[in-house]
């Protein structure tokens, strides 16, 4: 069995995004149709640019899947562009005769200054192509296979908008996830989605841009993923990384975040239930604070992660800069972009969880096929509730 691993490539207004996944059993049953769900998604939201309307991404299956199931060897996928044919000169990979116009009006925010200085470019395009959010499509089309991956042991993975700039969404408990995914914002609460809804319209109007913060939970995950032995190895370190790679986000918390650190240990901290109130689970909690994980590992209970996304760096009435090539104080360069990214910022982190936990799973569990790896799952399972502990079990 070999570890999961994801390797992406591509450019934004390239030919197409091109993806490999590594580490997937034999015997999962996978089509594009059950991608292409996910990526529609992703898509979705009020706020997104024409470009999300214009290309309706599909990732088409070109390796590792037969008949539609995997066959444990590495699964490779393309994500075509639809408009290439307008940025074929623009991204050609060939040599190109004649003078290439370059994005040299750098953008605050944004890549391009960092991205220049590192790799001794004189355009940004050669830096914003693939900083450019376009390559979460890959990332999502990938967690839809984790996604899938999950299923098969009862795991389930959601998300949705608690909040876009100064609108906050107040819930208790798991959200109803149909509702969720009925709103335009993505958004529970449907008198706080119009005020998102509004806000959005507003900073548009304006040629501004707004961000705000998406929630995520994973249901149905076993007791004991991840590890205390090594601070590489604790999971919740490996959610918040994930997470954190997601373009614009600045922040990430799990469970009770940072609200915990504001009252006292006995409001922190969550009491173990005793066994008659585990209502079918090993083993139960009387809250959540924690996010599902202690100490590095799962510990039964739900996972909830929480994104902070910043505003998108592109304005349409951009901010001053400095001209790469002369110094002198312009505006900065703007290309067609969202105005708010909160809602598909779910998406993206849904796949990222689902990738991590994938990850996860296979390390404990893993085989080369789909059957061994659940005959795995199902032994550690009769093993975990205080009898198995008892003797030795886990």
């Amino acid at each position: 069995m070999t570890a999961l691993r994801l390797i992406t490539a591509g450019e934004s207004h390239g030919q197409a995004l091109v993806i490999t996944l590594e580490g997937i059993p034999a015997g999962l049953p996978i089509t594009a149709d059950y991608i292409a769900g996910d990526l529609k998604r992703r898509q979705g939201g009020h706020g997104r640019s024409r470009r999300q309307q214009l290309e309706k991404d599909r990732a088409e299956i070109i390796g590792g899947v037969r008949h539609g199931e995997t066959l444990g060897s590495p699964i490779a996928m393309v994500i075509k562009n639809k408009v290439w044919e307008d940025w074929q000169e623009v991204m050609q990979v060939e040599p190109f005769e004649g003078e290439t116009k370059k994005v040299t009006r750098l953008r605050p925010g944004h890549a391009d200054l960092a991205g220049t200085m590192k790799y001794g470019f004189d355009d940004a395009r050669n830096v914003l192509e693939r900083a450019s959010a376009r390559e979460t499509a890959s990332r999502v089309a990938v967690g839809a296979i984790c996604r899938r991956f999950l299923e098969e042991f009862g795991i389930a993975i959601h998300s949705h908008t608690t909040s876009v700039a100064d609108v906050f969404v107040n819930v208790d408990g798991e959200p109803d996830w149909k509702t969720v995914e009925e709103s335009p914002v993505r958004a529970v609460d449907a008198e706080a989605g119009d005020r998102m809804v509004r806000a959005i319209d507003g900073a548009k109007e304006a040629g501004d841009t707004l961000g705000g913060t998406f929630e995520m939970w994973a249901t149905g995950v076993p007791i004991g993923l991840g590890s205390h032995i090594q601070w590489d190895l604790k999971l919740d370190g490996q959610l918040a990384q994930a997470v954190m790679s997601i373009h614009a986000v600045k922040g990430v918390e799990l469970g009770g975040g940072f609200a915990v650190a504001a009252g006292p240990g006995r409001e922190a901290h969550d009491v173990i239930l005793p066994p008659d109130k585990w209502d079918g689970r090993p083993w139960r909690r009387a809250t959540n604070h924690a996010g599902g994980l202690e100490g590095g590992m799962t510990n039964g209970e739900p996972i909830v992660v929480r994104g902070a996304l910043k505003p998108i760096s592109t304005l349409s009435k951009p901010l001053p800069s400095i001209d790469l090539h002369t110094g002198e104080e312009i505006q900065a360069h703007y290309e067609r972009s969202d105005v708010c990214t909160v809602p598909a910022a779910g998406v993206i982190g849904e796949a990222m969880v689902a990738l991590v936990l994938a990850r996860a799973m296979l390390e404990k569990f893993g085989g080369d096929s789909m059957k061994e790896t659940k005959r795995n799952f199902d032994g550690y399972q009769e093993t975990i509730g205080p009898r198995g502990q008892a003797d030795g079990g886990g």
